[in-house]
């Protein structure tokens, strides 16, 4: 990515406050920070390009604070570690604050670096510095970030940087937000400054749960007729995929995944039955029913999936749930979700506790014990050839056997998914191969977070393939231009009903609730008359712009095109038209109950 590179900046010296700052940037490791460019990090802008010489971290510009936000996020997706992102003072914040949800949502990692006038009034410049400072900036956004600060010197500023990323990487992992103060950016340098020895403020390794917890949940699995894995959130980490199969092995137990996290487990495995979903469907159900013992790994909404699966009744099954995320509630959002009835609580994360679980299962079998009825495996996808469909556009179930038949011989690493995405076509082998949903559901954040994932995973074997609805495109279609920018490969599937579907499907809903007409659902939600054309909005950030593509023939075409353009190194996006509609099983899951989906 060599692009950008600085002229004159041989040997400059350490002058200033900022420039103390981006050397501790850098020996914390961060390669990138993001950025929509503003003059109260002005001081840090100058330090990054002409005190390093725009490395380590570089620049990666965005032409919006969400992109910036979204395009870290899809980086920690993939990597695990925190990305840094820059925003100008409390209108940058203010743009940005729906992406820092997601990502809260999310439990990712990131270092928020926000910027503002002078706190010294007598230092502010006329006009601006005045309506760019404000006396808490970090309360726009306290509700949804694990730690914030606004420090007022640079030995201050300098710890605070240590601490939020020891804070934001430390399970559940999180947004941090330090607000760096103008006036100490542009501080001279005196010699009472002393950079810090990084390595003596690292994160700690995850704690271990309580062993006799362990035991007792490791006897409760190991003599269970019928246990049962719930697997949520997780790492990208391969030897924890590993681990996870081989104690759903161990105990011959059913395996049950959803689409809002990424892969967990291998969706073709003998033990995972069930296709995933953004919520669990009858047969899943059952299952958990059936079950006398639940394991659940982080598994997200696990009160809002036994309240499903058992009808509001009281579980009968022992639930053992592996999580820390209570350490991420707050008052402010009810990112909490449901409190779920639990027997034994693991109180660590599902890496750091499986590997227990499987050493305390070791020697002991498991023959006579299992009545699980064989399996039925969800059938694997097909080839992605067929009838030419209807010209007004494919069926969303075509559409998708097309795409997944398609990309399935080029490793494709799925950054999104779209809502109604039939989960019987998840192919899921590796932990790279699904990267999960945006966190808190704000649309817009699709596009960033797919370049931020792609970047990450550049030079891999994967193929970086991003499926997003057209209203999530729209939204966020200049993030594209730094993928261009940057030379970051990218394949983008826009879904495109020229429509807010789920929308409509709430709008018909009400109405049929309310016994009034229907057929009006979809007025203020159609994005027609006229259409938007995604290819020329995709060549406007100079990608490859495909489509739009309507037919079988068509898109598979158009597929072949776009995956040479991306083995190539480029960003190439499709438009394909579908018709308004879901998967018949997704989409009941998808308005169960009413209010589980916007």
């Amino acid at each position: 990515m060599d692009v950008e590179r600085p002229e004159g900046t041989r040997n400059p010296r350490m002058g200033w406050g900022s420039d103390a700052i981006a050397q501790t940037l850098n020996a914390m490791g961060f390669e990138h920070v993001s950025l929509t460019p503003g003059a109260s990090f002005r001081g840090l802008h100058d330090s990054l390009v002409n005190f390093l010489g725009n490395r380590a971290p570089q620049l990666l510009l965005c032409v919006h604070e969400e992109h910036a936000v979204a395009l870290a996020h899809g980086w920690a997706k993939v990597t695990g570690r925190p990305m840094a992102v820059a925003l100008h003072s409390n209108v940058g914040l203010m743009h940005a604050t729906m992406a820092i949800f997601n990502a809260w949502c999310d439990r990712v990692p990131m270092l928020i670096l926000g910027a503002q006038g002078p706190l010294d009034a007598t230092k502010r410049r006329p006009w601006v510095d005045w309506l760019h400072t404000t006396s808490d900036l970090p309360s726009l956004v306290r509700g949804y970030t694990k730690w914030d600060d606004q420090p007022t010197s640079v030995g201050a500023t300098l710890e605070s940087l240590l601490r939020a990323n020891v804070i934001a990487c430390t399970a559940p992992a999180g947004p941090v937000y330090v607000c760096l103060d103008a006036g100490v950016q542009e501080q001279e340098l005196n010699d009472s400054v002393v950079l810090p020895h990084v390595a003596r403020f690292q994160p700690g390794q995850p704690a271990a749960p309580n062993p006799a917890m362990v035991k007792a949940a490791a006897d409760l699995l190991a003599t269970a007729a019928r246990p049962l894995i719930l697997a949520g959130r997780s790492s990208r980490d391969e030897a924890a995929w590993s681990q996870r199969i081989a104690l759903a092995e161990a105990i011959t137990a059913r395996v049950v995944t959803d689409l809002r996290v990424g892969a967990a487990f291998p969706t073709r495995h003998r033990l995972h039955p069930h296709a995933p979903g953004l919520f669990i469907d009858d047969a899943a159900a059952a299952t958990i029913r059936a079950a006398d013992v639940v394991l659940s790994l982080d598994f997200v909404d696990l009160a809002g999936t036994l309240t499903r699966a058992w009808g509001g009744a009281a579980p009968t099954s022992t639930i053992i749930h592996c999580s820390v995320d209570q350490y991420a509630h707050n008052g402010w959002g009810k990112d909490h979700l449901g409190l779920p009835p639990v027997d034994i609580p693991l109180l660590a994360s599902p890496d750091a506790t499986v590997p227990l679980l499987l050493a305390a299962l070791e020697g002991r079998g498991r023959e006579g014990r299992v009545s699980w009825p064989p399996a039925t495996i969800h059938p694997p996808p097909p080839s992605g050839t067929g009838a030419t469909a209807e010209s007004a556009g494919l069926p969303v179930a075509r559409f998708a056997e097309v795409v997944a038949g398609s990309l399935r011989a080029h490793r494709p690493s799925y950054i999104r998914l779209p809502i109604g995405w039939p989960g019987r076509l998840c192919d899921f082998d590796h932990p790279l191969s699904y990267l999960g949903f945006d966190g808190g559901g704000g649309i817009g954040g699709g596009p960033g977070m797919a370049v931020g994932a792609a970047l990450a995973l550049r030079g891999s074997d994967r193929l970086p393939v991003a499926v997003v609805g057209d209203g999530d495109f729209l939204m966020g279609v200049t993030a594209l231009w730094t993928a261009v920018h940057y030379r970051v490969p990218l394949l983008m599937v826009v879904a495109n009903n020229t429509s807010f579907f789920n929308d409509e499907l709430h709008q018909d809903r009400v109405a049929r609730q309310r016994s009034r007409p229907a057929e009006n659902r979809w007025i203020g939600q159609r994005m027609s008359d006229p259409d938007f054309d995604i290819g020329m909005l995709a060549r406007a950030q100079g990608a490859v712009g495909l489509g739009p593509a309507r037919t079988d023939d068509e898109l598979t075409a158009r597929l072949a095109e776009a995956i040479a353009t991306v083995k190539s190194g480029g960003v190439a996006v499709i438009d394909a038209r579908v018709l308004p509609e879901y998967d018949r099983a997704t989409s009941s899951g998808v308005l169960r109950p009413a209010a589980s989906a916007d």
